[in-house]
């Protein structure tokens, strides 16, 4: 199991957060953002403080829905920084005050605050990463992403960003295929099965054809193995790094067929 407990998740949230208001603060606001090619260093800075607040608010009216109105975005880096500070800290404050297991609302299967917990550790610190390839080019330096957090976001990547379990509205065939994920400096081993999600959304009426990962048992065997760092596996799937230091072996067909399932880019 890669998943860390609350006051962890909540210790990394505010951490990476001061990293990344720090970096973000020497940085000229135009700066672009390699990782996020559409932004400069602004609206990188824009995009955490409104996910921040928006969490902040889920949080503190659990367990009603998401709020219906958005604040409207700062004129000026001053106040934007500002306040990000000022929804950073809330969010942060909320979280470690609130117990994982209390009814919270997500887009997620996972309805409790521990899913914000995990999923707004990641999001900061993968934020921090972005303004810290942001600033390479005003003299700043990339830093290492914590193992114990990056392996979790390993697990987070396979079982809700780009998989779990599907809906009762669609269908997953899988194609055969296996792949396991095994972080080097950890010792997790993380196997995933391939293949398609075939379905309708009742809510929107979007259909939907779209490859899939659902996670199998750990001590399955695998057609393909892919093996890294939890830091380097995690910036790779997030396509924040290249595939140096990354290795695989096995099938080139269920490599290919898990890369088809983890290509889409996320922000």
């Amino acid at each position: 199991m890669t998943r860390l407990d609350a006051d962890s998740y909540c210790a990394h949230l505010r951490r990476e957060s001061i990293r990344f208001r720090e970096v973000l603060a020497l940085t000229p606001p135009a700066a672009r953002v390699p990782s996020c090619p559409d932004w400069d260093a602004d609206d990188l800075l824009w995009h955490l403080t409104e996910v921040q607040w928006f969490w902040g608010e889920v949080v503190a009216g659990r367990p009603a829905g998401p709020p219906e109105q958005h604040p409207e975005r700062p004129g000026s880096r001053e106040a934007l920084m500002v306040l990000f500070d000022e929804v950073s800290e809330r969010l942060c404050s909320l979280l470690s005050s609130a117990g994982p297991g209390e009814r919270a609302w997500s887009w997620a299967d996972e309805q409790t605050v521990g899913f914000t917990q995990r999923r707004q550790a990641h999001e900061a610190m993968i934020h921090r990463l972005d303004a810290e390839l942001c600033a390479i080019g005003a003299g700043g330096e990339v830093t290492p992403l914590p193992a114990d957090l990056a392996a979790d976001g390993v697990a987070e990547l396979v079982e809700v960003m780009y998989g779990g379990e599907p809906p009762a509205w669609g269908e997953f065939t899988p194609d055969g295929h296996v792949t396991a994920l095994e972080l080097t400096d950890t010792g997790h081993r993380l196997v995933v099965r391939t293949g398609r999600f075939v379905g309708t959304d009742p809510d929107s009426g979007t259909a939907l054809d779209v490859a899939h990962l659902v996670r199998a048992e750990d001590d399955l065997p695998a057609d393909a193995t892919v093996s890294g760092t939890a830091a380097h596996v995690d910036a790779w799937l997030w396509n924040r790094r290249d595939d140096s230091d990354i290795e695989v072996s096995g099938s080139p067909e269920a490599y290919r067929a898990f890369r088809g399932a983890v290509g889409e880019p996320l922000t």
